[in-house]
């Protein structure tokens, strides 16, 4: 599946039926009165959260979406049928903003949620409404009222428990996959991820969601590589593990080259919890590996761990450590 986490829409509810202007009309009374009903309500636009979407693709293709129109109310006092409502999916963690692409008007944060983003128009009024004790015969009416209708803007930010941050090939995809019933696109060359992958890991009962993070570049804030679009999915995690590859030429360069990346973003960012995982370990020696994460740890807030994507027990021991950070 393709990944667009930007799109802007137009949004137009469907409009109220009109009321009716009927007249009672039986044999052998001369005089019906008034009968005509209401007209129905327009059909809504309303943005659904969904759990298994991670993309705005499809409103890449459609971006224009129109309610029902609400039926005529008729005669014998009968209201007009309302139109449905049209309800469009979205990603949990979908941001909607007013055309200007700046103004927030509601976030996604959780499964199911619902917003109206555009009300259908009231149904007009029909004649039976407008009878009185000195109108016996009214012919007045009213017309449905015009649905609401908008530009917006959705703006996609994953929504994870954990993301998995490093440089291109640290191995955040085989992490990933190796944790998750993912099935991101592996290989060994930089940039194999080109979009935000998710993942739910499953521990003692318990899910964790994790999102492998395109590898960010020096210079990524600035739009370089794939740059500042991505770092924004990094924003909504709660806890980042700060993949590397223990046989980098200098880890702690590595390890502070994405750490700057993220601070020249937000500042908030490096207020999350953290932990630091040292990956390929399966390409050392043990002596050589406590000799690393020795010096590696050494001014360090944040743990280290070791892993070997291809060691079962080496990914079950990040499991547990992933759970006790989330819960």
């Amino acid at each position: 599946m393709k990944f667009l986490d930007q799109v802007k829409i137009y949004v137009k509810a469907g409009n109220g039926g009109h009321g009716s202007p009927s007249f009672r009309r039986e044999k052998f009374i001369e005089y019906g009165g008034p009968d005509g009903g209401d007209g129905g309500r327009g059909g809504s636009i309303i943005l659904r959260s969904e759990r298994n979407l991670n993309t705005l693709i499809d409103y890449r293709f459609q971006q224009h979406h129109k309610g029902k129109r609400g039926e005529n109310g008729s005669g014998q006092n009968r209201t007009g049928r309302g139109g449905d409502d049209l309800f469009l999916k979205v990603p949990i963690g979908t941001q909607v903003f007013e055309e200007d692409n700046k103004t927030l008007i509601f976030d996604f944060k959780k499964k199911g949620e619902e917003f109206v983003v555009a009300k259908g128009g009231k149904g007009g009024l029909g004649n039976t409404r407008f009878k009185s004790s000195t109108n016996r015969s009214p012919k007045k009416f009213t017309k449905g009222a015009i649905g609401e209708e908008y530009v917006i803007w959705l703006q996609l930010k994953t929504i994870a428990d954990v993301g998995i941050v490093g440089l291109p090939n640290a191995g955040k995809s085989s992490l990933l996959a190796a944790i998750t019933n993912a099935t991101p696109k592996i290989a060994n060359y930089k940039f194999t991820t080109l979009n935000p992958n998710l993942g739910v890991a499953i521990y003692d009962d318990k899910e964790i969601t994790l999102a492998d993070i395109p590898g960010l570049v020096e210079g990524a804030h600035e739009g370089v590589g794939l740059g500042i679009q991505f770092l924004k999915h990094v924003e909504r995690c709660k806890t980042l593990v700060h993949l590397i590859d223990i046989t980098a030429e200098n880890i702690e360069n590595t390890y502070q080259q994405v750490k700057n990346e993220l601070a020249s973003y937000s500042k908030e960012i490096l207020k999350k919890k953290e932990i630091i995982v040292l990956n390929k370990t399966d390409l050392l020696d043990k002596k050589k590996i406590e000799e690393i994460v020795n010096n590696f740890s050494k001014d360090k807030n944040s743990e280290v761990a070791t892993l070997s994507t291809l060691d079962k027990e080496s990914i079950s021991k990040i499991k547990s450590k992933l759970l006790s950070y989330v819960s």
